[in-house]
């Protein structure tokens, strides 16, 4: 066979796998953007605008949205306080254990949701040491938003923690080095070198915990039915009235959520990256 005609076979096969690799490209992106956009499309087209409006003039409605916005700003502030150190730590150090504090830290992204609700409450019982600890410092969970900021803490923490640490893990250690050489202690080096360099990361950490708290449900109901964030309202209204009351509360946390979140992703860009 001459060679010509294997090196057009080879670039005929070449030709026509790299059309398959394109097209399934597409296609899976395609199908991933529907599987998504679809029922969040199906959601906003769904309410009448007699009941959205309606939904928006009811103070329950906006009370449980602002409940649950708050309250998951709140964990996101908590998880950037105090998780810094704890990502600082595991991006910079080598230490025997890391392995099991860091697959801890992970663990609640995968236990199941009633399980952090029912492992909050044995903690905090008034049976155990640390619950009346807690009730003599007047610090109640069941049924209060403490509770409910404690459950959002609990599961949004890990998607900060693990931002912030692979933004650590980015910056190289010599510029840290340099600025301890030139006399800058530990704490001036951190705010002045490693923050700077890697509020990006923590910024989308923060966001990400946002979002997961933002979303949370099975928790909530177990440890704070009362008062209501919006998930949980959603349910009430759902099976106390079904889809047409229920799809309007859905609508405005997905519309709050979504200018929430691209305000913050912007943010989050470098400068002049505008896309």
């Amino acid at each position: 066979m001459p060679e010509t005609t294997l090196r057009g076979g080879s670039g005929f096969m070449r030709s026509f796998s790299g059309r398959i690799f394109h097209g399934w490209m597409l296609a899976s992106a395609a199908l991933v953007l529907l599987f998504i956009g679809l029922p969040m499309l199906s959601t906003l087209a769904s309410p009448t605008w007699d009941v959205f409006v309606e939904t928006l003039g009811d103070k329950d409605v906006m009370a449980s949205v602002w409940l649950s916005m708050s309250t998951s700003a709140t964990a996101a502030a908590i998880a950037f306080v105090f998780g810094t150190p704890l990502a600082y730590l595991l991006a910079r150090n080598e230490f025997p254990g890391k392995k099991v504090v860091e697959s801890l830290v992970d663990l609640p992204i995968m236990i199941p949701h009633p399980v952090v609700g029912i492992a909050l409450l044995g903690l905090t019982s008034p049976n155990t040491a640390f619950g009346q600890m807690l009730q003599s410092m007047g610090i109640e969970i069941m049924g209060t938003t403490t509770g409910i900021v404690a459950v959002l803490v609990f599961v949004g923490v890990p998607f900060y923690v693990n931002a912030a640490k692979s933004g650590m893990e980015s910056i190289p250690r010599r510029l840290e080095n340099v600025s301890r050489s030139l006399g800058a202690g530990a704490a001036a080096t951190f705010f002045r070198i490693t923050l700077p360099l890697c509020w990006r990361y923590m910024l989308v950490g923060m966001i990400m915990c946002m979002a997961r708290a933002l979303s949370e449900f099975g928790a909530i109901i177990i440890v704070a039915y009362h008062p209501m964030v919006a998930p949980v309202l959603m349910y009430e209204r759902f099976t106390a009235y079904g889809l047409q009351y229920s799809q309007p509360v859905a609508v405005i946390l997905i519309l709050v959520s979504m200018v929430f979140f691209l305000l913050l992703r912007t943010l989050s860009l470098p400068k002049g990256n505008n896309s």
